[in-house]
């Protein structure tokens, strides 16, 4: 327990930390710019991870959200929770509807999830064309999307905007923005609830690191530029609108507790 929460008060004292949200979707951009640049000049050398077979890209990143959505999911639950009674002095049923209002976030980002990897797919069909070695006598024959196409051995070359990017991009800048209720959030050193939140908190800032690793091996290994730039740019997006304009309004799931401004100096919080 001791382990744990050495970690966990290190962790927190960088990716809590307000810096680690502003600087982020700066450095996301910065990797994909560079990581182009390397793999355009050949510079990249060659690893495992050049592999998409490799074990985090297929137990981790082909699952990302659901990584994401479950281990964020107690994370805001509790900690909602936690401070709407510590802090706002609500009551159980009061706090309890805070809470649930605050997972609606999650709601949203499986419809963001939902919707942009449904477009990603239907702009690769629309602007895709299928390369199959069929013998010379056989009919050249059309296929309408990737998965006809792949099962007939063929090649499919459309606008494959990186999802990875898009994905990756979004859920570590979502983790970030979430973990930030630590920093007003105190709970008893011998409280059960404390390893709880511990727990969760240190697992969701190493996917975090995860998330990002994979981000950098994505940018480094794989797609071309404008298809990489594209899927981070709607991670950002995503992102922005969501947390930087959205859920500052009162009719939305509203932001973590500790930057939604109160009247009471006390409780404030700036970014």
């Amino acid at each position: 327990m001791e382990r744990l929460e050495r970690c966990s008060r290190s962790l927190r004292a960088g990716l809590a930390a307000g810096a680690v949200r502003r600087r982020l979707p700066w450095v996301l951009l910065g990797i994909v710019l560079l990581g182009s640049a390397l793999k355009d000049g050949e510079l990249v050398p060659e690893t495992p991870m050049q592999n998409k077979r490799n074990l985090l890209n297929v137990y981790f990143v082909k699952v990302a959200w659901a990584w994401t959505f479950w281990l964020l999911l107690p994370f805001i639950g509790v900690t909602t929770y936690l401070f709407a009674k510590s802090k706002f002095l609500y009551g159980p049923t009061k706090s309890i509807l805070t809470a649930l209002r605050r997972l609606s976030a999650l709601l949203v980002g499986t419809a963001i999830w939902y919707v942009c990897t449904g477009l990603f797919m239907y702009i690769e069909n629309l602007t895709g064309m299928c390369s199959t070695s069929g013998k010379h006598n056989e009919p050249h024959r059309l296929y309408a999307t990737k998965q006809e196409c792949h099962k007939n051995n063929g090649i499919w070359n459309g606008f494959d905007i990186s999802g990875h990017c898009f994905l990756l991009s979004y859920c570590a800048l979502m983790i970030v923005e979430e973990i930030a209720v630590l920093e007003g959030l105190s709970i008893d050193q011998n409280s059960k609830l404390r390893v709880v939140v511990n727990s969760l908190f240190v697992s969701l800032c190493f996917l975090t690191m995860i998330w990002v690793f994979m981000f950098v091996c994505t940018a480094i290994y794989f797609h071309d530029f404008s298809q990489k730039l594209l899927g981070a740019l709607i991670g950002l997006s995503a992102w922005y609108v969501t947390y930087r304009v959205w859920y500052l309004k009162p009719f939305s799931p509203g932001l973590p507790l500790p930057n939604i401004p109160l009247s009471s100096k006390k409780y404030s919080y700036s970014r």
